[in-house]
């Protein structure tokens, strides 16, 4: 049953029914044929006809003239249409009536037609009742006259100021309120009585009886009389306080999004979300993390209950220095139960407390320190947000206010989540590229040399400079190979990309050089067996498949001989290494450019130099040259300069390189190694020619052992002339003339045999009846180490003895 609403019960009177009748519009519906589809008893009022009589007859049936073409052609493509028509009344008269036409598409395709059955002429009582809703509109107006001084103010602008309108009228805007921002608003009346323009100004007052601060669109308009002067103007203000708020909190979010994690440095990314918080969020704010994650490890799963130990890593203020802070920067403080960010972290979820006296007398008793900085401050609220990423709790950011009277809300709530939880997963992947980092330093430190080699041709230093953690642990390396007749080679080599990848793979290449430079290769053949071993692992073993591009390297092979004081050099994609004359000349040498490790099937070219003694041979990655934003014949010429006066201390040398060519945060890794160069002069090195013929054995055997006493190397006779005795016997039977015997006084005694032959000998172990087969297993027994290298014109065959006494 419906029930009815009487006037007095405080519902519609029968003028208010009259004044809703849908009848007193004529509504009539015509398709895009032009046919009636729908009349209303409005329509009926009007016209006369009832709906049966014109639903589906045409509408241009009802025009008392033919409609003008132009009118018709005019309402193609349009989505309104007004003006006049003169109708035909069902008795025959003519009725000129106003017609407003709406088209309408979606379904079906048609216009509405609407007209008032009869239009209200203005009355007496018109004036009162624009003053009515004047008074009770719902935005806070006033209107001022050309003083500007107010004449007359509705409801709501009473209620915002907290006066009548008796009491403010003839007063002024900066008389009512007394805000900076009401002398503006003042100034834009004045404009608009000026110009007769509206003026728009936004305006935050901080009201008389008001908590907070609000924020006004405030619009002035220009009150112009019958003869077009303007008499005064209408300050119409609304509330956009909400709205402003929310723009400040997206402003806030975008802004967090683009400021925090601008780094994978830890620290910084705290401090990027203590610096965005303050001061539009907060007034100080903390950042606390569990100490386990700065070291990369994960922290226990779940939420971590009771007493907490946590590190200060980030605090902002809006005081200079950051007076409030108990806890210095760095320091692992206990947060008992019942703290703050011991209750927010064991709930896992955010937490507001507003700052009381009890709550105060409680902290003096478990923080008493903590209690006397909130009383000097004039904390009020406080808003703790647990920091998690992927599942794992890595901390808790603390925010606070004490200059700024307004509370924590629950909107602060989910905005200090959304901006802290944008930080959590920009500090949990600093964590893991920390852990990755290290990880990848630590096997790079154990893949580099840990020491150099000890041997008489160079003195050699070196440096290993990482990439920023931005760039990553790259692939760059170096190495010192002692290699036979006291000679050295200098290995410099750089993989392409960085982390524990690179690393891995350096550390495999660095093998494969030691590997191949124990078997005494030159250089420019140990670089192709170098790129077929990438060749190879760039094809997962298959060394038909396709070469997917993921391992590249470039590589400096070096060989120098203090004997003859001749280097040997072939690269592979490398940059060629400088050398320093000893009168100060530097010179970038030209080195036949092979192609980077990795391609295949194209060769590589060495170049041989003769050295004075005391030159300066510095190989390096292009790290140290080619920087960013600097062009790489700037950094040479750079290099150049500092080389141009070396130090005679190599560790200088390589400080001064490293202080002058690099920035503070290189964005790859840089490997240098320096080596000045020395020589054995001929009281070290003695060489006889030797005939092919086995009575020669003797001849220089003695020769030898008449040597050995000049060095005063006595009691090293014996193993020498064994050894000698074995070489030269080999030589003269299995080789080829030029056979020569030369001996070599350095660190240790080496003696080396050289003939015109290729043919290497093999070690095996004699069998029980066989003749020969033994020396060479002799003279593997009693000396340190033996080999074989190849030369161009044959091959030298050679043992090593340590020194009598070492």
């Amino acid at each position: 049953m419906t029930g009815s609403v009487s006037a007095s019960d405080g519902g519609p009177s029968a003028g208010s029914q009259e004044r809703f009748d849908g009848a007193a519009t004529a509504r009539v519906v015509v398709n895009d044929l032009g046919v009636v589809t729908a009349w209303n008893e409005g329509a009926r009022r009007l016209l006369g006809y009832r709906a049966p009589e014109v639903v589906g007859r045409k509408a241009a049936a009802l025009l008392a003239d033919a409609a003008p073409a132009d009118v018709l052609d005019s309402l193609a493509g349009l989505r309104r249409w007004s003006g006049t028509a003169t109708l035909l009344h069902r008795d025959g008269h003519r009725i000129t009536v106003g017609l407003l036409a709406h088209h309408r598409t979606g379904d079906g395709d048609d216009w509405l037609l609407v007209s008032p059955v009869t239009r209200p002429e203005p009355t007496p009582e018109d004036d009162a009742f624009v003053r009515r809703s004047f008074t009770q509109a719902p935005y806070a107006m006033a209107l001022y006259d050309t003083g500007p001084r107010l004449r007359w103010a509705n409801a709501d602008m009473e209620r915002v100021l907290g006066l009548s309108e008796q009491e403010m009228r003839g007063l002024r805007v900066t008389e009512i309120v007394l805000d900076p921002e009401s002398e503006r608003t003042e100034q834009g009346m004045r404009t608009a009585l000026e110009t007769g323009c509206l003026q728009e100004l936004g305006a935050a007052l901080h009201l008389a009886g008001h908590e907070r601060e609000s924020v006004w669109s405030v619009s002035l308009v220009p009150v112009r009389g019958s003869d077009g002067r303007v008499e005064g103007v209408l300050l119409s203000a609304h509330d956009v306080t909400e709205q402003h708020l929310a723009r400040q909190r997206l402003v806030l979010v975008n802004d967090a999004s683009v400021r925090i994690g601008s780094t994978l440095d830890l620290p910084r990314t705290a401090q990027e979300l203590a610096d965005v918080a303050v001061p539009r969020f907060a007034d100080f704010v903390t950042v606390d993390l569990l100490p386990v994650i700065e070291g990369g490890e994960d922290p226990p799963e779940g939420s971590p209950h009771g007493p907490v130990m946590l590190r200060r890593v980030a605090c902002q203020s809006v005081l200079e220095g950051c007076p409030e802070a108990v806890v210095p920067f760095g320091t692992v403080t206990p947060y008992p139960e019942g703290s703050t960010a011991a209750e927010c972290l064991a709930a896992g979820r955010p937490l507001i407390e507003h700052i009381t006296p009890a709550a105060l007398e409680d902290l003096d008793r478990t923080a008493p320190d903590r209690a006397e900085r909130m009383r000097r401050f004039g904390f009020h609220s406080v808003l703790a947000v647990p920091m998690r990423a992927r599942g794992l709790t890595l901390g808790v950011a603390t925010f606070s206010r004490h200059r700024r009277p307004q509370r924590f809300q629950q909107d602060d709530l989910l905005l200090g989540q959304e901006i802290t939880a944008r930080a959590a997963v920009c500090i949990d992947n600093a964590r893991r590229y920390t852990r990755e980092r290290d990880t990848s330093l630590t096997l790079q430190s154990s893949l580099l040399p840990q020491r150099l080699p000890e041997q008489a041709a160079l003195d050699v230093a070196s440096r290993y400079k990482p990439a920023s953690a931005r760039a990553g642990v790259g692939g760059d390396w170096f190495d010192v190979i002692p290699l036979s007749g006291a000679r050295v080679a200098l290995v410099v080599g750089d993989v392409v990309g960085h982390g524990i990848q690179a690393s891995a793979t350096m550390g495999r290449l660095r093998t494969a050089v030691r590997t191949l430079a124990d078997v005494d290769l030159p250089p420019d053949e140990l670089l192709t067996h170098l790129d077929d071993l990438v060749n190879h692992a760039a094809g997962g073993g298959d060394t038909t498949a396709p070469l997917n591009g993921d391992i590249g390297a470039t590589c400096l092979y070096a060989v120098y001989d203090p004997v003859s004081r001749h280097c040997t050099i072939a690269r592979a994609g490398h940059p060629g290494p400088a050398l320093v004359a000893p009168d100060g000349t530097v010179e970038f040498l030209e080195v036949p450019a092979g192609p980077p490790l990795g391609l295949g099937g194209l060769p590589f070219e060495s170049t041989e130099l003769e050295l004075a003694e005391g030159s300066l041979l510095v190989l390096f990655t292009d790290g140290l040259v080619e920087i960013r934003g600097r062009d790489i014949d700037e950094g040479v010429a750079a290099m150049r300069e500092v080389l141009r006066r070396p130090a005679q201390d190599l560790e200088a040398v390589c400080d001064a390189l490293l202080r002058t060519l690099l920035p503070d945060r290189p964005s790859d890794d840089v490997a240098l190694l320096v080596a000045r160069t020395r020589a054995l002069d001929a009281s070290h090195v003695a060489t006889w020619p030797v005939s092919p013929d086995p009575a020669a054995v003797a001849e220089v055997r003695k020769a030898a052992c008449r040597q050995l006493s000049e060095w005063g190397l006595d009691d090293a006779v014996f193993v020498t002339e064994l050894v000698v005795s074995e070489l030269v016997t080999n030589a003269i039977r299995y080789g080829r003339p030029p056979i020569e015997l030369r001996l070599i006084y350095d660190r240790t005694l080496i003696c080396e045999v050289s003939d015109g032959s290729s043919t290497a000998p093999h070690l095996r172990r004699a069998h029980t009846f066989d003749e020969g087969g033994r020396g060479l297993l002799l003279v593997a027994q009693l000396t340190q180490g033996w080999g074989s290298r190849q030369m161009t014109d044959g091959k030298t065959i050679w043992a090593e003895q340590s020194l009598p006494g070492d």
